[in-house]
């Protein structure tokens, strides 16, 4: 018999009724543990809404186009695509670029962040 054996065995002996039953409830407690299997937190599942469907105006300007995506995809966080964007419309501003081309360019972002989204919440 092992040390550790005897040492439990000797104070069991040396316990009252009451204490046996606690000691015996406590050793049930301790062999089950290893037994039940773990529950593991699984990844809360986050539904995403469709984006509204808004359509382009033919002379739209770029701020419009901004605040219409913005109503468009309301559940993105706009500061996540601030720098992209702002590069695009400071872009415009000073080079003079086609606006078409821009509000492309917006939109492609917004889709990508909507599709990112997506991704990243399991839908």
């Amino acid at each position: 018999m092992k040390p550790e054996q005897q040492q439990l065995i000797d104070l069991f002996t040396g316990l009252d009724e009451e204490g046996r039953s606690s000691l015996l409830a406590f050793a049930e407690f301790l062999a089950g543990r290893g037994r039940v299997p773990r529950v593991t937190a699984s990844k809360p599942v986050v539904i995403v809404p469709a984006p509204e469907n808004i359509a382009r105006p033919d002379d739209e300007s770029i701020v419009a186009a901004l605040k219409r995506l913005s109503k468009t995809y309301p559940m993105l966080d706009k500061s996540e695509m601030l720098g992209a964007t702002s590069d695009m419309v400071a872009t415009h501003v000073m080079q003079g670029s086609d606006p078409v081309g821009v509000i492309d360019q917006l939109e492609a972002v917004f889709s990508k962040h909507y599709s990112d989204l997506k991704a990243r919440s399991g839908g």
